[in-house]
């Protein structure tokens, strides 16, 4: 690495603690820590989506991915913007008036504390493996291309995460989101212009060559769910995202912290709708690289043994200094994005889901304390966990992820379950919960043929991404039956199912139509 690109990337760790250090104040509440009063701008709340939902492994799998074979990870991108537009109506405004702060809060008002916890702690699992799985990710290509060592990289970024979220909450999280944002775009468009105007090949030359052959396929139109076809991709990211803006505290808390309804809703849809061209852009970059090094006969080391170390490589190679330190800044400032909205929503789902339950005769400045010790703990956890999987093995990792995976599934199927069946209840869930870990732990154990557990021709036969399409499908529709033949009692409180919450829509409407208070 250049000097020059050191001196950004510090520069910019810098500017991001500078940011918590701005909204330290006013931390006083559990209100303003974890949902900022309300009071985030719906432009910026959407940004923060942005800088959320793409975070390192996006960096590193996109490119790799299309510089491998073709766009097909596109596809569930595509399919986000269409469950926006079929469901953000309804849930963005559903959520602010039915919960607080916490997503979970609505399972327990129709299930019970039991379910909240379950929901609670099936979020918690899957997304303290993905901050031990991104910082691992992130460490490898750094230490890979940089020449950069590990243990200090992870401890380094990890502090400064921390130390930004510690301080000023979820608003210094969103503003930070919103720097990471502008970063992320301005180190796509640079990394785009070296591309496409580079000195060692045409860009003509280059997308001739992409477009005979078939790099931006989307792949097969095929219906075959053992392969990763267009109709694979496309089941895995409608169920992948309908969870994500349903069930995933770090969606639902930008919506509970936006200023109004209306800001709420724009800026699910602004996140939504950047999120793609992002996508496009990074796999335009893997297709580019591809035609780059093919046509201009620039060697790649044979340290390279994987796709996805082709970008990093041309990060601290190809392109000048302080350009490669931009880019690697965004990197950087990605997989510190995510551990921070992380650790926010960790913090709050511990506080206001379990110790709330357990303490019931606290202060809020006590459950604000346990929160922000919950912050450093879980930061500190995440760290170690990333340095754990350096030490890995395949198998190691494989099991680790395997486990999380089991558990944390079908968020998504139990929420429809919960939203859209008046008569489900706690059996209901219940019921639904645990055909849909039988059925992932079965289908994760004997994936590809039995690698982990081998049944025959009784192993899963379609390929993984389906995994969790069928659990959500399998816990709706076992809550369903069980809903069926053992309805809930008469709920008197409004607004726990669409159904109610639609009904208290119309009749404040028809109020403020009337010019009665509703």
């Amino acid at each position: 690495m250049h000097r020059v690109d050191l001196v950004v990337v510090a520069a910019y760790m810098l500017l991001l603690l500078g940011v918590g250090v701005r909204f330290r104040r006013g931390q006083t509440t559990t209100g303003s820590y974890f949902v900022a009063n309300r009071s985030i701008p719906g432009w910026a709340a959407g940004i923060s989506l942005v800088a959320t939902i793409i975070t390192s492994v996006t960096f590193i799998a996109y490119p790799g991915a299309a510089y491998a074979g073709n766009w097909n990870l596109l596809v569930p991108g595509i399919v986000l913007v269409l469950v926006l537009a079929a469901v953000g109506p309804f849930i963005v405004p559903f959520f602010r008036h039915v919960v607080s702060m916490s997503a979970y809060e609505y399972f327990g008002k129709r299930f019970g504390p039991g379910v909240r916890m379950y929901a609670s702690f099936a979020f918690a699992a899957g997304h303290f493996a993905k901050m031990g799985f991104v910082f691992y990710l992130l460490a490898l290509a750094l230490a890979g291309v940089a020449g950069l060592p590990i243990a200090p990289v992870l401890m380094a970024l990890g502090a400064v995460a921390i130390s930004y979220t510690f301080i000023g909450g979820l608003r210094a999280v969103i503003w930070t989101d919103v720097v990471q944002g502008f970063l992320l775009g301005v180190g796509v468009a640079v990394t785009l212009a070296f591309l496409l105007f580079s000195s060692h090949v045409s860009a003509a030359a280059m997308l001739h060559l992409i477009a005979a052959q078939h790099k931006m396929s989307l792949g097969s139109l095929r219906f075959n769910l053992a392969q990763p076809t267009i109709w694979t991709l496309a089941l895995y990211g409608f169920f992948f995202y309908l969870q994500k803006y349903t069930a995933d505290q770090t969606v639902v808390q930008r919506y509970l912290a936006a200023r109004t309804d209306g800001d709420a809703l724009r800026g699910a849809f602004l996140g939504g709708v950047l999120c793609l061209p992002v996508w496009t852009s990074f796999m335009l970059i893997g297709s580019l690289l591809w035609a780059y090094y093919g046509l201009s006969g620039l060697a790649l080391p044979a340290t390279l043994t994987r796709a996805d170390q082709v970008f990093p490589w041309f990060i601290v190679t190809a392109l000048p200094g302080g350009a490669g330190g931009l880019i690697l800044a965004a990197l950087c400032g990605a997989a510190m994005s995510m551990l921070a909205s992380d650790l926010n929503c960790l913090a709050l789902v511990l506080t206001e889901d379990f110790y709330a339950h357990f303490f019931p005769r606290h202060t809020d400045a006590q459950r604000l304390r346990f929160g922000k010790t919950a912050v450093v703990l879980c930061g500190m956890l995440a760290i170690a966990v990333a340095l754990a999987l350096t030490h890995t093995h395949g198998l190691a990792l494989a099991l680790y992820y395997t486990a999380t995976a089991i558990v944390a599934g079908g968020l998504a199927g139990l929420f429809l379950l919960a939203f859209l069946a008046p008569r489900a209840g706690t059996a209901a869930a219940v019921a639904g919960i645990v055909a849909n870990l039988v059925f992932t732990a079965y289908a994760s154990l004997t994936l590809n043929s039995g690698t982990m557990l081998n049944l025959g021709r009784f192993n899963y036969p379609w390929h993984e991404y389906t995994i969790g399409a069928i659990g959500n499908l399998l816990l709706l529709g076992v809550g369903l039956a069980a809903a069926f033949l053992l309805p809930a009692g008469a709920d008197p409180a409004p607004a726990h199912t669409f159904w109610d919450w639609l009904q208290s829509r119309r009749s404040r409407l028809s109020a403020i139509h009337l010019g009665e208070t509703p």
